[in-house]
This record gives structure tokens, C-alpha cells and sequence, in this order.
């Protein structure tokens, strides 16, 4: 069941309740509107409040957004021009570093002196050529580059170099002397006994390309272990530590110039010195600075700590040789000290490390105290660094800088000589070789015989200046063994790069003719030799045109008849002008071609007497043709050209032929003997009494030119002095250019020919008088070479036997 429900009462509502029952809303006056909504805005905007402080504080990290996004894309930017940038910058050191890094000029080497038992090489030759070399006398070779001497013996510890036949080892040898040359050359580490012994070459010179650089490379395995040391000591202790770039090192440079108020330390590291040295130019400015950094940091990246040392070392510049800037330790190590950078002391190569900081303020030639001081400092650093003992130290700050004679040029300065090598060199392998980086040539050039050849000219011009003012000179030297130009002088100063008189001249030889007007009728044994009574009488000839020539002697007497070795030693005119004649023009121009005369000979009488135009080049050729045996081969100066990769270039020469018969050149070298010894160049018999000489002089016409050829057993020399106007000079042949000739001996003292008779020759006897041969036991004879074929000694002295003589008979 359910409860009963209690009775429902009636509850009287309340106002309030009655409010919350929905109504409909007055009307509200424009007024109560206003009014209602400032109050709903008032309270609108005092719940927004909050709201608006928010969107204020928002606004700020808008602006930031904006910077940030600006702020990337410009990094952005920055990273790629920064990275492409660096990528051209690492292109060009990459060809720079990976390619070729220096154009080398062209280096020049003097001959190679080849010392082998027999060589025509005397005791002061050899001594002589060591000291051009830089090589140092002790008393006990304990190294290379060293030498001790006796009066008979040179014992030599040679350097290693390149040779055109390959790598030449350093080697201790024994030279031995006797009064012929080279005796024996006996190798020290066993004795052996060597066929040939090669000394280095002098280096010449380097032949520049347009706008290079001169140098001497030297690969770090071959620089001396305290440069590395001292440099690294002095410029930048901290280069295998940092990666191109030493902050901390700026910044301590920066501050102590601040505080100096001037530049007095350098924050660069090696490589970027390397970078600025290599790219850059020595601009001061900041975009310079960074484009350094940049490339140091990039060739550190790329390249090891040995390649940037090796780089640096060659590179950096080390003085002014006058037009030249010195550039590497190798050349810097001539330049200063005239000798290779591995024989320098550890004094020396700490100067060279000196002098980086100021090559020309560091000058030991102008300030020699200023210099050493520097040196000092570099020698105390690298003893605080235990890289010398104290006792080392001492003894190397004792010593003297050891400079070269600043007064003799580290450049051999050869205009005559280079002008004919450079012509050989385009003629033999084009214009474009000497253009081409690191060739070496090796030339035929003696420095001894040069050097001689200089002095002999500007002392002898000096003198003849007092006779004749302003006469010029001509002189060329050749090897009688290697047919190679051993000097050449082209101008009274020998240096002037000039008009080259020695190779360029074309004037009348004169009696230089003469011997092979003798040796073409000596060929025709059966009719002459050196007996033979010439005719020495009046003649005229005359030519087609009907014109006349008288030749004369030159004292205008004539003697009826004189022996052909009278007329030849004494250079008369009328006898040999007779002897041309008999055997014909034609026959002697023959004789000179087959000599190696390079061009065209008249073919008329007067040639006879010389009226042929050549120069001092063309007469040596044909006189080493004589002085040779008879053997022809053309003159060269050069015997071998390395490329780039030191690989030889082919050099072809032209085999030697036999251009005078062996037996006539002896007698012709006989002739000229006694032409020195009582002939026309009796003076310069009278200098050198005890010596074998060979030579000839020639005067032409009105004494214009002055000539003289001749030879000793090493070298021929064929001489020409005159005037370039081709005006008298009041000289002949024996007081002008064998005056030159008879200084150079001086110089270089003379090897007395060996006079070897040929095969073929024979020890003859000639009646004085008529010139027939004789026995030796006639009277009225005199001995003289004759050819075996041509030497028929008339039996009983020429005289009727006697009844008894044919009975025995």
C-alpha cells in the first residue's frame, strides 16, 4: 500500500522568486543605453586588460624573429661566398703547389774537367780549378769540399753532383803529377786506380725567362738540419702545433705594437708568409690580411708541415744581386757565402736565417756589425733550445761571417760566349727550350782559361793604348782535344754585351793563310819539304783584266832562293806566293775547306797572302783542325742539355774526319814551332824558352789588322786586333794580338806540345844548301822530319862512288 500522500498547502511566493520567472524587458531611452553600454565596455575592457598587456609582450619576440630570420639567410649568404671563395682560393694554391711552383731559369755549366792519366793537366791548373770551385785546403780531407796538396800530389774529397752521364757519388781520390800532366788517379776507399775522374762544373749562370725569378732549388732532404732548426726558432715556434693561423701569436704581436707604438713584431706564421710571398702582394690592409689567413689556413689543410718548410725555404727572399732578388736558401747560400748550402758552418747558416728579417738591413757587406749581431742572437737561441752545446755556441759566435769577395760576381758575366751558346741551343733544339723551367746546359767553357783570356785582353789594350788609342780585340780558345770553345772575349771590356768581334767580324787574315799554303804542297811529297829551296825572287802576275800585282816581302828585299821552312818561319811573301802558284789556287782553297773554313775563298793569287776576310772563330777552327793531327770537327759549346726532369735531350755532333793528312800537319806543327822558337813570334819563344809552342802571325795591309794564332798542348787561340773603322793601327801580327796571346800564358802557364811524331814521319837529313836528302853522316846537313814516302836520301852523300866503293858494291 501506498502512503497516503500529505495535503498539498498553499506556499505565497516570494518577490525573488517571482524575478527569476522571465519578463519582457522595458524599452530602454537613449540614455539608459549609453549609459548601460559604457558600463558594459567599462566592464569589457576591465576583463581585457590582461589580454592587451599579453599581446604587447608577444610583440617583442616578433622583432627578434625577424633579426633571427634576416640574421640566418645573411649567415646563410656569408657561409657560401666564404665557402665558395675558399674554393677558388684552394684552386689556386692547388695549381701552385701541385703543379709547378717556380719557374727555374736555365742553368749554364761550365765543362765538366775530366782528370784522367795522361790528361793535359798540370799541378797548378788542378789547384787552381779548386779554388774556383769554393773547395777549402787542409791539411787531411776529413769531408767533401776539401783538399790537401804536395808538390807532386793533390788528394781531394769531391761533391756529389749531377752529371749529364748520371749522379756523380762524392769520392776521395789521389791525383798524382808528372812533367807530362796527370800521372795516376787512385780512388781511397780501395785503391783502385780509376781510368777517368770527373770534377763538378762551375755553375755559370742562370738564364732568366721574361718576368722570373732567379733560384737555386734545394729539396728539404738536402738542407741542413740547424736552418730548419734556427728558422723555426726565429719565425714561428709554434708551427706544427697550429693550423695556418696562431691567434695568440696576433694578438701578443698587436699588443706589443700598441704599446712600442710601432711595428715591431710580427704575428705571421710561416705559411702565412709562404701565402703572401707566393699570392700576394705586400699591401697593408686588412682585406689582404684575411685573404692570407684564409690561404694559410687552406695549405696547411692540404699540404704536410714538410712540403710548407720545403715551399717557404725556396721562396723567401734574401737580398738583391743588383737587378736579381735572391730568392731561397740555396741561391742566398751562393750569394753570400759563393759555395753550396751543405758545406756552410752552423755560423753561416744561422746568418742566413738572420738576414729573413731584413735582407737589406742585414746587409753583412754594409753593416757587417749589425749582421753579426743578428747572427749572434740566432746562434744564442738555438743553444737555449739545446740545439748547440755551449762550447759550439762559443766557437760559432768567435767565427768570422766567411763572405765571398763581394768585388767577384756570382754571375760569370759572358756576353760573347752566351750569345754563341744561345744560338746553338735555338739552332739545335728551337726558341722555346730556354723558356722551359729547370733546363741545364753544360757547356765546353774552361773558367781558368776564360778568366785568363779576360785578364790577358784588358792588360794588353790597356798597354797598346799608349801606341794606338781605342784598338779593339777578338779572341777565341778552344780544347784541342774536345773541339770545344774552352773562352771567348768579344770587346776590349770583356763584360760589354755588344757587337761580339770574336764570331762577327769579317776582316783580311793576313799571313794566317800561310801554313796551309805549305801543307798543300807538303801533300805532294815527291816535289817538297821542309828543305825545299823556294824561289824568292821579283814577280808580277796579272789578272784577266789585265791589272798587275808585285807582291813584296816585307823588308822589300829578296835573298835568290831561301829553304820552304825559312820562308815559312819568317812569313815571306814572294816564296810563298811562288809555292801557290806551282801548285795551284784551287788546291790550297782545298786544304782550308777540308781545315773546316766555313765559307767561300777567292780564288785569285792575292789569297795566297791572305786576302781572305774571316774572324777570330774561323781561324781557330781551322787552326785546331792543325793543332788536332789533321782532324776536323766542327766547333761546339755545348756537350749536353738536361730537361726539366733531368732527363737528357739528344745532342748530335758530327764525327771527326781526317781533313790534313797526319805526316803534313805534323810537319806544318813542326814549322810553326820553329816559328816561335827564331820565326816571327821569336818574342814569345823568348818567354817561354823551355816550353814547346806553336804559332803564327798575320798583318794585313797597311798593319790594319793584327793577327796571331797558336797552341800549346792544351788549348788553340786565334786572336785579331784593329780598328772598328778599319783605320791603321801601326801593329803587326807579333806586337798586337800575339802580345794578348803571350799575356795569356802569363795567366795560364803554357803545356809544352809533345811533338809525337805521326805515323808516316820520319827524322830526315837535307843538304843546307840544295835541300837533298842526305844520310846522317854527310856533310853540310841539317835534320829535319820529313814524310817517309818523300824522304829518299841520295846514296854516297850525292857524290860519284869511288872505284873501291863499286868494287864493294
Amino acid at each position: 500500500m501506498m502512503a497516503p500522500q500529505a495535503p498539498k498547502k498553499n506556499v505565497a511566493k516570494k518577490p525573488a522568486e517571482k524575478q527569476s520567472v522571465p519578463k519582457t524587458a522595458a524599452p530602454k531611452t537613449p540614455a539608459t543605453k549609453t549609459a548601460a553600454t559604457k558600463k558594459n565596455a567599462s566592464k569589457k575592457a576591465a576583463t581585457k586588460k590582461p589580454r592587451v598587456k599579453r599581446v604587447v609582450a608577444k610583440a617583442k619576440p616578433s622583432m627578434w624573429k625577424k633579426l633571427w630570420s634576416i640574421g640566418w639567410k645573411l649567415g646563410l649568404i656569408g657561409i657560401v661566398v666564404v665557402s665558395s671563395y675558399g674554393i677558388y682560393l684552394d684552386q689556386i694554391i692547388a695549381r701552385k703547389f701541385e703543379g709547378q711552383k717556380w719557374h727555374l731559369p736555365a742553368q749554364v755549366f761550365s765543362r765538366s774537367m775530366a782528370i784522367y792519366p795522361g790528361a793535359a793537366i798540370n799541378h797548378p791548373q788542378l789547384m787552381a780549378e779548386l779554388k774556383l770551385l769554393g773547395y777549402r785546403k787542409v791539411a787531411n780531407p776529413r769531408q767533401v769540399g776539401e783538399f790537401s796538396a804536395s808538390s807532386s800530389k793533390i788528394e781531394l774529397w769531391r761533391r756529389p753532383f749531377l752529371h749529364p752521364e748520371g749522379d756523380q757519388a762524392a769520392q776521395r781520390v789521389m791525383i798524382s803529377f808528372d812533367s807530362q800532366g796527370v800521372n795516376s788517379v787512385q780512388r781511397m776507399s780501395d785503391k783502385r786506380q780509376l781510368a777517368v775522374f770527373h770534377l763538378e762544373p762551375v755553375l755559370l749562370d742562370r738564364i732568366l725567362a721574361s718576368g722570373a725569378e732567379d733560384r737555386l732549388f734545394v729539396p728539404t732532404t738536402e738542407m741542413p738540419q740547424a736552418i730548419v732548426d734556427a728558422l723555426i726558432l726565429v719565425e714561428d715556434r709554434s708551427f706544427y702545433q697550429h693550423h695556418g693561423v696562431n691567434p695568440f701569436a696576433i694578438l701578443r704581436a698587436a699588443i706589443v705594437n700598441v704599446t712600442a707604438g710601432r711595428t715591431v713584431q710580427g704575428g705571421s706564421t710561416l705559411t702565412q708568409q709562404l701565402a703572401k710571398n707566393f699570392f700576394l702582394t705586400s699591401e697593408r690592409s686588412i682585406v689582404r690580411k684575411i685573404r692570407e689567413a684564409l690561404m694559410a689556413i687552406i695549405i696547411d689543410f692540404r699540404y704536410s708541415k714538410e712540403e710548407i718548410l720545403e715551399a717557404y725555404l725556396n721562396e723567401v727572399y734574401m737580398g738583391q744581386d743588383k737587378a736579381r732578388g735572391v730568392h731561397g736558401m740555396g741561391l742566398a747560400s751562393q750569394f753570400y757565402f759563393g759555395r753550396p748550402i751543405a758545406e756552410l758552418t752552423v755560423s753561416q747558416q744561422a746568418f742566413l736565417i738572420a738576414a729573413i728579417k731584413g735582407p737589406s738591413y742585414y746587409n753583412p757587406w754594409r753593416s757587417p756589425e749589425r749582421a753579426q749581431n743578428r747572427r749572434d742572437l740566432v746562434l744564442r737561441l738555438l743553444m737555449e733550445d739545446d740545439r748547440l752545446t755551449v762550447e759550439q755556441y762559443k766557437a760559432a759566435v768567435e767565427s768570422p761571417l766567411g763572405l765571398r769577395d763581394f768585388n767577384k760576381s756570382v754571375h760569370q758575366k759572358l756576353p760573347a760566349f752566351f750569345a754563341v751558346v744561345k744560338q746553338e741551343l735555338r739552332t739545335r733544339y728551337g726558341d722555346s727550350l730556354l723558356q722551359q723551367s729547370g733546363v741545364k746546359v753544360y757547356t765546353t767553357l774552361d773558367p781558368m782559361a776564360q778568366d785568363a783570356a779576360e785578364k790577358a785582353v784588358v792588360s794588353t789594350m790597356k798597354s797598346l793604348d799608349e801606341r794606338t788609342k781605342n784598338v779593339q780585340v777578338g779572341m777565341v780558345v778552344t780544347d784541342k782535344y774536345t773541339d770545344g770553345i774552352a773562352a771567348m772575349v768579344g770587346d776590349r771590356v770583356p763584360s760589354f754585351d755588344g757587337f761580339n768581334r770574336a764570331v762577327e767580324i769579317r776582316r783580311p787574315i793576313g799571313s794566317l793563310v800561310k801554313p796551309f799554303v805549305y801543307a798543300t804542297a807538303l801533300q805532294q811529297g815527291s816535289q817538297y819539304n821542309l828543305a825545299t829551296p823556294i824561289a824568292d825572287k821579283p814577280i808580277t802576275l796579272q789578272n784577266g783584266q789585265g791589272k798587275t800585282w808585285s807582291p813584296q816581302n816585307v823588308d822589300k828585299t829578296f835573298r835568290d832562293q831561301v829553304p820552304l821552312l825559312t820562308a815559312f818561319k819568317n812569313s815571306m811573301n814572294v816564296p810563298t806566293v811562288n809555292v801557290g802558284i806551282e801548285i795551284g789556287v784551287d788546291n790550297v782553297a782545298k786544304t782550308m775547306t777540308s781545315a773546316g773554313w766555313s765559307e767561300a775563298l777567292p780564288r785569285y793569287p792575292s789569297m795566297l797572302l791572305g786576302a781572305i776576310n774571316g774572324s777570330p772563330y774561323m781561324v781557330a777552327q781551322a787552326y785546331q783542325t792543325i793543332a788536332n793531327n789533321g782532324r776536323y770537327r766542327p766547333l761546339t759549346s755545348i756537350t749536353a742539355v738536361l730537361d726539366t726532369n733531368n732527363q737528357p735531350l739528344k745532342v748530335t755532333r758530327e764525327s771527326a774526319v781526317q781533313g790534313m793528312d797526319p805526316a803534313t800537319d805534323f810537319l806544318v806543327q813542326y814549322a810553326m814551332n820553329q816559328v816561335v822558337k827564331s820565326g816571327t813570334a821569336k818574342r814569345l819563344g823568348q818567354a817561354f824558352p823551355n816550353v814547346a809552342l806553336a804559332g803564327k802571325t798575320g798583318t794585313s795591309n797597311d798593319s790594319r789588322d793584327s793577327w796571331f794564332a797558336g797552341f800549346d798542348e792544351r788549348n788553340v787561340a786565334a786572336i785579331w786586333v784593329g780598328q772598328d773603322d778599319n783605320s791603321k793601327t801601326g801593329l803587326y801580327g807579333s806586337s798586337g794580338a800575339m802580345a794578348v796571346y803571350q799575356a795569356f800564358l802569363k795567366q795560364r802557364p803554357p803545356l809544352g806540345l809533345r811533338m809525337t811524331p805521326a805515323d808516316g814521319v820520319t827524322q830526315g837529313y837535307f843538304d843546307k844548301d840544295t835541300g837533298v836528302a842526305k844520310q846522317a853522316d854527310c856533310d853540310n846537313v841539317i835534320a829535319l822530319p820529313a814524310t817517309r814516302d818523300s824522304y829518299k836520301p841520295a846514296a854516297n852523300c850525292g857524290e860519284p862512288l869511288s872505284w873501291w866503293q863499286k868494287i864493294i858494291n
